[in-house]
């Protein structure tokens, strides 16, 4: 099993920067890919970007340019740098992990983070 603790988040002026961070612990090795999820007030919780065990990226449209995602070598930590923040990035930010062994894969999820931009 694999848990993961997110910090970092906090109030900012829009145009300012933040980053998370998400700690996994339990069975690093089998975790494949972790990324960042965002749950706004009254939407549906979307994808931010992830990053597999190999390195490779992906962004939501939305966050490309402004946003990088990046992990330790170990891989039992992975970031998110947020720079030219909005007000439509406000949301909880939450950490995911796909961790897989020979039953299958599962998914691990942060408790989640509060990111809030102010105009």
């Amino acid at each position: 099993q694999v848990q993961l603790v997110e910090s970092g988040g906090g109030l900012v002026q829009a145009g300012g920067s933040l980053r998370l961070s998400c700690a996994a612990s339990g069975i690093i090795s089998s975790i494949n890919t972790m990324g960042w999820y965002r749950q706004a007030p009254g939407k549906q919780r979307e994808l931010v970007a992830d990053i597999t065990s190999y390195g490779s990226t992906n962004y939501a449209d939305s966050v490309k340019g402004r946003f990088t995602i990046s992990s330790t070598n170990a891989k039992n930590t992975v970031y998110l740098q947020m720079n030219s923040l909005k007000p439509e990035d406000t949301a909880v930010y939450y950490c995911k992990a796909v961790y897989c062994d020979r039953r299958g894969c599962d998914n691990a999820w942060g408790q989640g983070t509060q990111v809030t931009v102010s105009s």
